[in-house]
């Protein structure tokens, strides 16, 4: 008998697992299909880059080339190096993959915001979607930064580091690998492209509450070290770049305590 009274529960409760199922397996089928095209994305982007390496590869190196001209003078051109074999060919496909990821940024933008534009109020789609917008274009205004200002700075205090021969001492001369500047060009643009971020975070977190324009302000002493040992942290070992990240951080902090200011809620 109690097996009789039990089997439409048994039932009703098979039935509601069924209903959950199926739409965390329309959730899953979304998300893959998702997945692929940001990969495709990435791909094809990589492969415009790589047909282009050359090309991109001797854009990077204008800033090295203008610090050259302003140190060495124009009677000596600069010279870049590979000590292996394949070394520049491995460097270009580095470089490649990086314009490629790069070129994805707004697909993968967009795929975001729609696998999970569904489930947001439309106050809350319309708050989130100029980050998208915001997001690439302080990642963009990172990598400028880095290609007319930082690397210049970096390249020229390299360049004055070199000795000419005299009575006190040989001539000593950068010469830098392919490698190592494609690692110092993507280094610091991943570095500053990301922190550029911050008033998108800081924004974000200001509109949900969890912080305040008036929490930040007391905070920027704490801030001041963090921004800065993370600055140490994610730049090259080199003090300029990291005190020139700091700075730019801290500026952009500044503005942030601004920007969540107005977007947070009043009460």
């Amino acid at each position: 008998m109690s097996k009789a009274k039990d089997a439409p529960h048994l039932e009703h409760d098979d039935d509601e697992v069924e209903a959950s199922r199926a739409p965390l397996m329309d959730h899953l089928i979304e998300l893959r299909t998702r997945l692929i095209r940001i990969v495709a994305a990435i791909i094809i982007g990589f492969i415009v880059c790589f047909i282009f390496a050359e090309n991109i590869y001797n854009v990077l190196l204008v800033p090295f080339q203008d610090a050259a001209e302003r140190v060495r003078g124009d009677d000596l051109q600069l010279e870049l190096i590979f000590t292996a074999p394949l070394e520049f060919f491995f460097a270009k496909v580095k470089l490649a993959l990086f314009g490629g990821i790069i070129l994805a940024i707004p697909v993968l933008a967009y795929e975001v915001y729609a696998f999970v534009a569904p489930g947001l109020y439309k106050n809350e789609k319309g708050a989130f979607a100029p980050f998208l917008i915001g997001a690439p274009a302080l990642f963009a205004a990172g990598a400028a930064l880095v290609y007319f200002f930082v690397l210049p700075f970096v390249m020229r205090f390299a360049l004055q580091q070199e000795q000419t021969a005299n009575d006190v001492g040989p001539s000593i001369q950068l010469l830098t690998r392919v490698s190592d500047y494609l690692d110092l060009v993507t280094t610091l643009i991943l570095a500053f492209g990301i922190s550029f971020q911050l008033p998108i975070l800081l924004m974000l977190l200001g509109m949900a509450g969890i912080v305040s324009s008036r929490q930040l302000v007391g905070f920027w002493k704490f801030a001041l070290v963090g921004i800065f040992g993370f600055a140490a942290f994610v730049t090259p070992p080199d003090p300029i770049s990291q005190i020139i990240l700091g700075s730019v951080l801290m500026s952009l902090y500044g503005f942030s305590i601004l920007a969540v200011k107005l977007v947070e809620p009043k009460g």
